[in-house]
């Protein structure tokens, strides 16, 4: 995606902080490219922007109170392949691009960089449609000795995982304390840790990553 067409690029910015939206917007205004922007705060409006709208690159968080980001990368480059995706977020690189790079993001960003690397980045995005960050890049390398890495499964133990997959199955926190005869409040509690790790909300979102990595 070269911008020296003097083509209007039309960039989403999708993140439930507003102050990140507009820190964002003013950077793109000092890059004297011809843009328009569209907002969105939350995951509905992002499927609903992208679904209206010739989107060109989108700039989207991975959490957002309505759910992960993660979970709907797929429907998004499927509405619109020509799509380039930048997720720019809090979350652990180290932990997570992998995961966000092989569910169809085009680049992944961390909030916590310096404006010289977030500006780097989107002027990567807009010359060549991706971003690699020098972390990434070095995860990538251990990816192809290790392709647990793209996996986000792979970060559950043993007992995390069978219980995961037994929500999967449709048991209920009742059923699956009987089976593994353990208290109903402990398969609660890993159930929370389940979430924490994969960074998800619901079941429905477990389901799908469970789908999607076996």
């Amino acid at each position: 995606m070269n911008q020296s067409d003097n083509k209007t690029t039309r960039f989403l910015l999708a993140d439930d902080h507003s102050l990140i939206r507009q820190g964002i917007t003013f950077l793109l205004e000092d890059f004297k490219i011809e843009h328009e922007l569209f907002h969105a705060s939350n995951l509905q409006q992002l499927l609903d922007s992208v679904k209206l709208n010739p989107i060109d690159i989108a700039i989207i968080d991975a959490h957002f109170p309505d759910g992960n980001s993660l979970s709907i990368l797929a429907e998004l480059k499927k509405m619109r392949p020509e799509m380039k995706i930048l997720i720019f977020t809090g979350i652990d690189e180290n932990i997570y691009s992998l995961r966000y790079l092989n569910a169809g993001a085009d680049g992944f960003l961390s909030k916590m960089n310096e404006e010289e690397e977030i500006e780097r980045a989107i002027r990567k995005m807009l010359d060549s449609g991706e971003y690699i960050s020098s972390v990434t890049q070095a995860l990538l390398k251990s990816s192809m000795k290790n392709p647990n890495l793209i996996n986000p499964l792979s970060s559950l133990t043993e007992r995390e995982l069978q219980i995961a997959e037994m929500y999967a199955e449709g048991l209920g926190n009742l059923e699956i304390a009987g089976k593994l005869d353990v208290k109903q409040n402990t398969v609660s509690t890993i159930k929370r840790r389940i979430f924490d790790k994969l960074e998800i909300e619901n079941l429905v979102e477990l389901i799908e990553l469970i789908k999607n990595n076996q």
